[in-house]
């Protein structure tokens, strides 16, 4: 059985119709999973069709310290996977290797691509978003307004002990949102079938709290 999950920054949902043309790219790309990373105030849980959306604020300076603690919360052997626009530009440099390979945008990593190499090898995860050799069109995560800049600062971590079940990571341009970023999926080989429908069990008694009052508005 295999597992599709990605992530997105679409910046903003206050546009009338955002939440629905998230839901619709997600499914058109069938994915069971999606980090969106996106500017909304407060937090809760937003159901939208097939999907459910949870969301909440994450203080910039303060993520990392956040992250691993959540991190450390977790059972030792639970698949663990981190996703999303870190602004991290990730090199190749082999005094890196094995977290990161060959398969990044860049030759050089930056203060924040640092960061996200050294928290991955701190909780013993790979940088699977540099490790498939494709074409830098489907590296690239965000281009500048001009249309001339790329970027590849948006990242997908799995543990090092799964890394082998990932079959692929790359970026989509034609997925369509009114964003500059552009989507990132992984494609996952699950060795258990089973861990799909217990991802799905252990966030169903979440359903129920902190509902979105003006969900059917935004997503009109």
């Amino acid at each position: 059985m295999d597992m599709r999950f990605g992530t997105w920054n679409i910046r903003s949902m206050y546009r009338a119709g955002s939440l629905r043309a998230v839901v619709e790219e997600i499914l058109k790309y069938k994915l069971d999973l999606a980090g969106v990373q996106v500017k909304w105030e407060g937090g809760g849980i937003a159901p939208a069709g097939e999907y459910t959306f949870f969301y909440g604020k994450v203080i910039k300076n303060r993520f990392y310290e956040e992250l691993e603690h959540v991190f450390d919360k977790f059972p030792k052997y639970s698949m663990k996977i981190s996703l999303g626009d870190s602004n991290a530009k990730v090199g190749r440099e082999n005094i890196l290797k094995p977290t990161i390979w060959n398969g990044s945008l860049y030759e050089i990593s930056n203060d924040n691509g640092l960061r996200v190499v050294n928290f991955a090898t701190s909780k013993n995860l790979t940088v699977k978003s540099t490790m498939f050799p494709h074409y830098n069109i489907h590296k690239f995560t965000w281009t500048y307004p001009d249309g001339k800049i790329h970027n590849q600062i948006d990242h997908i971590l799995i543990d090092r002990r799964r890394h082998s079940n990932i079959l692929d990571v790359r970026s989509f341009k034609a997925a369509d949102c009114v964003t500059d970023y552009y989507l990132v999926v992984a494609k996952e080989r699950l060795a258990d079938s089973h861990i799909l429908n217990r991802w799905k069990n252990y966030f169903s008694p979440l359903l129920n709290v902190h509902r979105v009052s003006d969900v059917r508005q935004i997503g009109s």
